[in-house]
């Protein structure tokens, strides 16, 4: 399985690369400016407090307590581990490993359900009239049930699309943000599919297809996704200096 999500991945990058030449990722990388990173900085920070109290939230109902300072530099260190290692899952399996494997599964579950009912949500009702009622009933139905858990994974999906607007901005898409939500919702999706290199792969290939489907071309599409993934990996950069810490405590200790 590890090979084989390693070879999707790495299939899918080479397919993106063959459709839409090598223009798109050399403009992604030089369009992650000062203002960008610094934007996509501090809304991760936001996310990652979000998260982290989710999963202390499902933690504690499972018993077992974890404290929000840890669980945030347990989240950033995992975000971290997730966008540099292969897999993109073996951050949370660190997690898993020092606190616990229940809440994690969890964490990142009901992160997810969430996270795909909103953007289920959106992709096929959004066009309805009927349909923010819909949405709204659903979500109060949820919130009556699972209030922080829910409340959290919306504002985490809510920080994750800026960051691609964000993206999509500083790569020059002049789209409006009503044209960008549904492919920003679609391509988020994408990033979770397990065929991926660290996260790269579908997230690219999704970008490009949906791109390309509403009339913007698929290279803009490779360069948005390409400068979010470079945006999103320089801010779990705090979870790089956190793990460095953790190791030198350990190693004075031993």
């Amino acid at each position: 399985m590890r090979w084989l999500r390693l070879g999707g991945g790495l299939a899918i990058l080479a397919g993106v690369a063959w459709w839409v030449g090598p223009d798109p990722f050399v403009t992604a990388v030089r369009s992650a400016g000062p203002a960008a990173i610094v934007v996509a900085l501090v809304l991760t920070a936001l996310t990652t407090v979000c998260c982290a109290w989710r999963w202390r939230v499902l933690a504690r109902g499972l018993g077992v307590e974890v404290p929000l300072r840890d669980a945030v530099a347990a989240y950033y260190r995992s975000q971290f581990l997730n966008a540099t290692l292969p897999g993109g899952v073996l951050g949370d399996v660190h997690r898993a490993v020092r606190h616990g494997a229940l809440p994690v599964v969890a964490d990142r579950g009901s992160g997810q359900a969430v996270q795909a009912t909103a953007a289920g949500a959106v992709l096929l009702l959004g066009p309805a009239p009927w349909a923010s009622a819909v949405l709204a009933a659903g979500v109060c139905l949820a919130l009556l049930r699972w209030p922080q858990v829910v409340a959290a994974s919306l504002l985490a999906s809510v920080g994750h699309v800026l960051v691609f607007l964000v993206a999509a901005r500083a790569a020059g898409t002049d789209a409006s943000p009503g044209e960008l939500l549904p492919l920003a919702l679609l391509v988020l999706l994408a990033a979770a599919i397990p065929l991926n290199v660290a996260g790269w792969g579908p997230r690219e290939g999704v970008a490009a297809w949906a791109f390309a489907a509403a009339g913007l071309g698929a290279a803009q599409g490779a360069t948005v996704a390409v400068l979010y993934g470079v945006l999103a990996l320089v801010a779990t950069l705090p979870g790089a200096v956190l793990l460095a810490r953790s190791w030198g405590r350990g190693a004075v200790r031993a």
